[in-house]
């Protein structure tokens, strides 16, 4: 048995070692432009504060780690297209031939889905979301932000949302491999929007604006996924 698995673990090893140094060609690369990264990551944030309000750094070499996060942010975001190709790469040896031809529009529609759920959460979740969360208690509590807190929560709804919205890349490429049908994805609608709305409040600002600006993306991705694999692979009574 793990005579079988060698090939696979080798060439997993393979896939991972081009796909980390693509990433730590990009991280130096972004390091050398962190500060306007940063300037664009915080941009949310200062529009939500009061004009005498500041980002500030309390631990010492905070500003240093944030450079670090900051860079592999970006370094992460421009090495996608080569990750997603490895990890399709790692897969196709399994697949038929007629299969293995999807790799081009998985790269890029997985790519661009991961691109639009992080500009959603940036364009417009973030401006509600960060207003409600800064301005809360504003009559009490003047808002001094960590960066570094800061950063944890921007990166976490970033990802969060980029991730969800490849809900349709998923759904597509498990339709193409006959994985699903569309009725799979019908039955389980109602369990999904309770998952989703599940997901959205631990992953969201606690307040139910934000919390259905990401739930509602979602509902709609996911009648979206059934669409799409009605159109790959629709049920058919005779497989009952």
């Amino acid at each position: 048995m793990l005579e079988e698995l060698k090939p696979h673990i080798q060439e997993l090893r393979q896939r991972l070692i081009k796909s980390i140094a693509v990433l730590l060609v990009a991280f130096f690369v972004c390091f050398s432009f962190w500060e306007p990264i940063l300037q664009w990551i915080v941009t949310p944030l200062k529009a939500a504060l009061a004009p005498d309000s500041k980002v500030i750094a309390y631990k010492m070499g905070e500003q240093f780690f944030v450079a670090i996060v900051v860079s592999f942010f970006a370094a992460l975001m421009v090495s996608l297209p080569v990750i997603f190709y490895q990890f399709w790469s790692f897969v196709a040896p399994g697949l038929y031939e007629n299969e293995k031809k999807y790799v081009i529009p998985f790269v890029l529609s997985a790519t661009i889905m991961f691109a639009l759920g992080a500009a959603f959460a940036y364009y417009v979740v973030f401006p509600y979301g960060f207003t409600y969360l800064v301005n809360f208690g504003g009559n009490t509590v003047d808002a001094m932000i960590s960066v570094g807190e800061y950063l944890g929560f921007f990166l976490k709804l970033m990802f969060g949302f980029g991730v969800s919205f490849e809900l349709p890349v998923v759904a597509f490429f498990l339709g193409a491999l006959g994985l699903i049908t569309d009725k799979t994805l019908k039955d389980f609608f109602r369990y999904a929007i309770v998952i989703i709305f599940i997901f959205a409040a631990i992953l969201t600002p606690p307040d139910v604006l934000t919390q259905l600006l990401m739930a509602i993306p979602l509902v709609f991705l996911y009648g979206v996924s059934i669409l799409i694999v009605r159109m790959i692979n629709p049920y058919k009574e005779s497989e009952e």
